[in-house]
C-alpha cells in the first residue's frame, strides 16, 4: 500500500502534540497491515468529505483519507472531531 500526504495534513500534523503525532504512526502501522481493524473504526465520512474516510487516532482526533483510482492512499486531514466536523 503507498501511503502519501497531503500538504494540508503535512502543516496540521507538525502542530499537533508529539503524544498525537506518535499514535498517528502507530495507527498507520496498524492501518497498513489490517486497514479495516476494529480499533481504526475504519468508515466513510460522506456527505460531508465525498469519497474519503476516516480512521480513528485517538479519542478525539481523527485522520481523513481518500483512496487513489492507482490504490494509492493520500492522507487528506488530521485534527480532533469538532475541528475536522465542526
Amino acid at each position: 500500500m503507498s501511503i502519501r500526504y497531503h500538504k494540508r495534513f503535512l502543516k496540521t500534523f507538525q502542530k499537533l502534540p508529539g503524544k498525537v503525532q506518535e499514535q498517528f504512526f502507530e495507527r498507520l502501522e496498524l492501518f497498513q497491515r489490517e486497514p479495516f481493524h476494529r480499533l481504526l473504526n475504519n468508515h466513510s465520512v460522506e456527505p460531508a468529505y465525498p469519497k474519503w474516510r476516516s480512521i480513528n487516532i485517538t479519542g478525539d482526533y481523527r485522520a481523513l483519507y481518500e483512496v487513489q483510482e492507482e490504490g494509492a492512499v493520500i492522507f487528506m486531514k488530521i485534527g480532533s472531531h469538532s475541528d475536522l466536523y465542526g
